[in-house]
């Protein structure tokens, strides 16, 4: 499988990294690869993280860093419906309930 950007995600690609500065659109990287994971129905294959690296001119080891740092991002195939518990001391020590 190879993936390529559906024609409406890319010009939403293009929007997002068009809201940076000149040399930054590397920070567009979080809502490419929520395009990716959105596009690939609910995970990132690794056609897609090559693909997110490629459009930001961005080593693909960087993307995939971000993508299994952040727990939004899934790295394999997940249920159709997925639940995930945020757990977070500082939510916690505030009071704020996740789960409702």
């Amino acid at each position: 499988m190879t993936f390529v950007f559906s024609p409406e995600n890319r010009d939403r690609a293009h929007a997002h990294s068009a809201k940076y500065p000149a040399g930054k659109q590397t920070s567009a990287v979080l809502p490419l690869l929520d395009l990716a994971q959105r596009q690939c129905q609910g995970w990132l294959p690794h056609d897609a993280i090559e693909a997110v690296a490629e459009f930001l001119g961005m080593p693909v080891i960087r993307v995939l860093e971000v993508a299994s740092f952040h727990t939004m991002f899934n790295l394999k195939p997940v249920g159709r419906h997925h639940v995930q518990v945020c757990r977070t001391t500082p939510l916690l020590v505030a009071g704020i309930r996740c789960d409702s």
